[in-house]
């Protein structure tokens, strides 16, 4: 288990009504079923988020170590 921080952004943070959290968790996969576990409209804005870990894409599960930060980044549309 690790103890991460997980920052939102723009949706995210309005749904999760913080800035950011620490969490402790083995997984990505692990910090985004617990985030899409709490009842109101941060599960849904998980759903369609991308998912960054230390700045990076992730599109498949990884493992977490001690202080990394896992950011969850909703889409978004603008010029």
């Amino acid at each position: 288990m690790a103890e991460v921080t997980v920052r939102y952004w723009a949706g995210a943070r309005d749904a999760a009504g913080t800035d950011d959290e620490r969490l402790v968790a083995a997984s990505v996969r692990e910090v985004v079923a617990a985030l899409c576990a709490r009842p109101g409209p941060l599960a849904e804005v998980v759903r369609r988020s991308s998912v960054l870990v230390d700045g990076q894409v992730v599109r498949d599960d990884r493992t977490l170590v001690d202080g990394q930060t896992v950011e969850v980044l909703p889409p978004f549309a603008g010029g």
